[in-house]
């Protein structure tokens, strides 16, 4: 190693203990050549991955950061103040200092989004210094990995928000906290609640139970990373002699190229002999939870001072911690319950971190409460057994992490026993180097589709689009083949040109959940690659068209300075060999099911295979959590109807370092209108709990408890959530253009409801009279209708004295229509469209006549469904023909409706009033049009207040 470098790195990691103090007098300890112009000198000529410019970045990330340290002595966090009292007490010359201005600025303000109730301030900065045994190796294992200092400063902070607000785990009185963490899908949630486990652990919890999806893939990737990451060599060993064979049958990655490589993380010292807590495993990679039975002292947490309890000092900082990573399966998880109460006077006393990743699979509740009996709540299986955990572990903290949380905002937030995430929500910020949505959508880019260019649209430059015909799918298909050819045959040209290698090299072809179908099209993908030509020069002139027009193009506007190929010819010698990857030896294509794997087809396994360079056919396996590593070509093809169920499938999502260029989705065009309305869906979220995260006075403005976000849908056809994840929500808000109210009229029995909305529209009626008959223009019948105007908001006063047999079934439009104001709706242009039969046609309240429009009743409800004539005048009126022109005038189709099935009693040309539903059309004009935001929002239930028909939201 450099000497300079040698020096610095041993003068910050005495610094990084204590407070920054003289730089250079600490380095001259190991040489004495250290001084400005050194330093200078090295960081002039070191690379950006350099070892010593990323301590150095992460030093000074960490130093702004503090918050409560003696020697800040006040100043603001991330502030210039705070950065020169830095550079003051490392005592560097100004040259110096304006070389650390320019490569370490200081970091703008996170990101991250929290909505927290008020807490006791008890994870310190000293105390992580002094308690950082796990959290330091984790975090210089990423170091040494590839990620960036500014991303292991964020992931510090944004981990040491979570520990924060979990209970101190030395306090005597047990609490219980429950908070949820939301990411973006393939975004490194896994990094966040492994460094929130290790700080957990240095903090103090010695129980840490981390459920997974319901997958044994996911599972045992989750295992692996955090053997890998956090637990280390020395604990999975457990002082087996790593040169002792026989005894490393039990260690699990004994063929592990990464283990035997060296890239498992080292911990230095076996953590007994450091006074630190050894973290003992009661999974493994290759082993789910099992019932422990004679073994049940594996759990056991035995006292050094049998007197205290175990959360005292005494015990606690002498004791190793338990962890288990077990998917969520109802017999798996039973047994840990089971377990747990044989041991149940101890465990009341152990401080336990339960980590929910994909927070809202399996764990909610999906139990209908109109099958409950009173009083009686039922729980589905999953969400019965973690409400058990939680409540045999009363000092257990909950924190649920997931990319889609529309589900977990939905739980009753006053059901003590469900998850609920009554303390804190942190959404966090989106990561650099994250391939996310905003990749593939042109979201709020205003120009027309032939001004695209690879160069201004992520769409034109990542996404093709996929006919449902299935010739033209086929040939879709085979130029999705091709494009995963010549990425990989790209990437191959770049490791040849410095880049670090591309381990793994994947294609995703999912295009529905059932196993038969993937067989099916497994072999007809097989069928394709097999005729493509691959294996002779016929593809080439296929392949070079397609470089040609797409990735030569899209890679020299976007690549950067990424080794790019100027031509075909340039990437021509690495074909062969990307050809022979994917599939020289063996099928090109790995079914990845629930099915019995075929003993002919290899495992799908990133972790201790050199290189998967495979075409990947599967389903829900593929989603919700698993990293399909190497991604590149994405064909996605299958419907669903649940927004958070789309965006769990969506793996194209994530970090594509040195190849984010490659990267093609190819899809259909409903599909993707449906993610980008997805990501406005989710980017409103963002927004809601954004508006309510800066505290005020000291406190916080909300609590999660106090105002659940509302959830938005763009594009009312995909719900937020599966219906049975859904019996807690409430519609709020429906800003849909068109107003048609269906099955909210009161029932026929109840004459009293009927009579007074009938009064309401009286003003209307008696208007529409006195201002006389007009023809529909649109109209080639020649209907004419009674009209008048109404202004917007004599209308509104109107609606609001209404009544409905349904409430929520107007209540969401009118939350809306009352927010507009003049500079959106100025009046209301009514139309009483007339019957040219006089069959029924009367009085209604003395005024008159008025056609009386027949519509079928089921279940006693009149339907509010308008009849055709008239809707193309209103749609004139608040529509404008040239877009220029933006209506402030609305319009509304009134129709006096009577029941199909029988003849309504009319006396001396008078309708009785009780038998007449007045039903409506509205159509918004061009000015109150939403051209942002969602159409439809909802919010959250609250069983504490059962009369409210809508919990309080920022609307």
């Amino acid at each position: 190693m450099n000497p300079i470098a040698e020096a610095y790195l041993g003068a910050l990691a005495m610094l990084e203990a204590t407070a920054p103090r003289n730089l250079h007098l600490a380095a001259t300890m190991v040489t004495e050549s250290a001084g400005d112009e050194a330093l200078r000198e090295y960081l002039s000529n070191a690379g950006p991955d350099d070892r010593l410019r990323k301590r150095l970045q992460l030093a000074l990330a960490t130093w702004d950061y503090v918050v409560d340290a003696v020697w800040a002595e006040g100043t603001e966090p991330r502030t210039v103040a705070r950065r020169e009292l830095i550079y003051k007490l490392l005592k560097i010359d100004a040259e110096t200092i304006a070389l650390f201005h320019e490569e370490f600025p200081i970091a703008g303000r996170d990101g991250d989004i929290i909505i927290a109730d008020s807490w006791e301030p008890w994870y310190t900065d000293e105390l992580r210094r002094e308690r950082g045994f796990y959290w330091d190796n984790y975090h210089g294992l990423l170091l040494a990995q590839d990620w960036s200092a500014d991303a292991v400063r964020h992931l510090d902070h944004a981990t040491s928000e979570v520990v924060g607000r979990l209970a101190e785990p030395t306090r005597q009185e047990a609490y219980q906290s429950k908070g949820l963490v939301v990411g973006y899908v393939q975004s490194g949630k896994t990094a966040n609640f492994t460094g929130v486990i290790a700080k957990a652990v240095d903090a103090g919890y010695r129980l840490v139970i981390v459920l997974t999806g319901t997958t044994d893939l996911l599972r045992a990737q989750t295992q692996r990373r955090l053997d890998k990451e956090l637990i280390g060599v020395e604990n999975i060993l457990g002082g087996v002699s790593p040169n002792d064979a026989e005894l490393l049958d039990q260690v699990d990655y004994q063929d592990d190229p990464e283990w035997m490589s060296g890239k498992f993380v080292r911990l230095g010292v076996v953590p007994a002999d450091a006074g630190k807590p050894g973290i003992d495993r009661l999974t493994t990679y290759r082993s789910e939870y099992k019932s422990l039975q004679q073994g049940i002292a594996a759990l056991d947490f035995p006292k050094r001072e049998k007197s205290l309890p175990y959360y005292d000092p005494e015990n606690l900082f002498h004791g190793d911690a338990r962890i288990a990573v077990v998917k969520k399966n109802g017999s798996v998880l039973r047994s840990l319950v089971m377990d747990l109460k044989r041991i149940k006077a101890r465990v009341s006393e152990i401080p336990t971190l339960i980590i929910d990743d994909e927070s809202d699979q399996a764990s909610i509740n999906t139990s209908n409460p109109k099958k409950w009996e009173e009083g009686q709540k039922v729980r589905s299986a999953i969400n019965r057994l973690v409400s058990e955990l939680l409540n045999l572990l009363p000092r257990a903290q909950y924190v649920g992490y997931t990319a889609t949380p529309f589900a977990n905002v939905f739980v009753d937030p006053r059901d003590a026993e469900d998850i609920f995430p009554k303390d804190f929500l942190i959404s966090l910020q989106r990561p650099p180097g994250y391939m996310g949505a905003s990749d593939f959508h042109d979201i709020d880019i205003d120009f027309d589709q032939v001004e695209r260019t690879f160069a201004n649209s992520v769409q034109k430059a990542h996404v093709r689009f996929v006919s449902g015909q299935y010739e033209k799918e086929n040939k879709a298909l085979l130029e999705a083949l091709d494009a995963f050819v010549l990425s990989g045959a790209i990437k191959l040209y770049r490791e040849a040109r410095g880049t670090k290698a591309f381990r793994h090299h994947t294609m995703l072809v999912h295009e529905g959940m059932r196993t038969a179908a993937h067989k099916e099209l497994a072999d007809r993908i097989t069928d394709l690659w097999n005729k493509s030509g691959y294996y002779s020069a016929t593809a080439y002139t296929r392949l070079r068209g397609l470089f040609d027009k797409d990735l030569g193009p899209v890679s020299r506007v976007r690549a950067g300075d990424i080794p790019t190929p100027n031509s075909f010819d340039e990437i021509l010698p690495y074909l062969p060999k990307a050809i022979a990857r994917i599939g020289g030896t063996r099928s090109p294509v790995l079914i990845v099911n629930s099915d019995k794997i075929e003993s002919d087809q290899e495992k799908l396994d990133f972790d201790t295979t050199d290189h998967v360079w495979r075409i990947l056919v599967g389903g829900n396996k593929l989603a919700r959590g698993f990293t399909v590593e190497g991604l590149t070509v994405s064909y996605y093809t299958r419907v669903a109807k649940q927004a958070d169920t789309m965006m769990q499938m969506g793996r194209w999502f994530g970090f594509r370092q040195n190849y984010q260029d490659l990267v093609r989705l190819y899809t259909t065009v409903e599909l993707y209108e449906g993610f980008e309305a997805i990501v406005r869906d989710e980017e409103f979220f963002r927004s809601e709990l954004r508006q309510y995260a800066a505290p005020v006075g000291g406190k916080p403005q909300v609590t999660p408890q106090d105002v659940p976000p509302l959830v938005g849908s763009h594009l009312p056809r995909i719900k937020p959530t599966a219906a049975n994840k859904s019996y807690n929500k409430v519609l709020a808000e429906r800003r849909t253009p068109n107003k048609e109210p269906r099955s909210g009229y009161p029932n026929l029995s109840d004459r009293a409801d009927i009579l007074h909305n009938v009064e309401q529209f009286r003003p209307v009626l008696a208007r529409a009279i006195a201002r006389g008959r007009v023809a529909l223009s649109q109209d080639r019948d020649g209907h004419e209708a009674w009209a008048c105007l109404y202004s917007h908001r004599q209308l509104l006063e109107m609606f609001n004295r209404l009544r409905w047999s349904n409430a929520t079934s107007f209540n969401a439009d009118l939350a809306w229509l009352n927010t507009l104001e003049d500079e959106h709706i100025e009046d209301w242009q009514i139309f009483l469209p007339q019957l040219k039969s006089d069959e029924y046609k009367a009085n209604v309240l003395g005024l008159g006549p008025f056609s009386l429009h027949r519509r079928a009743a089921p279940n006693g409800i009149l339907e509010g469904r308008s009849t055709l004539f008239g809707r193309a005048d209103a749609e004139k009126v608040a529509r404008p023909p040239k877009p220029a022109s933006k209506s402030r005038r609305g319009a509304l189709l009134l129709y006096p409706m009577i029941a199909k099935d029988k003849a309504p009693r009319i006396v001396a040309g008078e309708v009785d009033p009780g038998e007449v539903v007045m039903a409506f059309r509205m159509v918004v004009p061009t000015a109150a049009l939403p051209n942002d935001g969602p159409l439809v929002t909802f919010t959250t239930k609250d069983s504490s207040r059962p009369s409210a028909a809508i919990v309080d939201s920022p609307v």
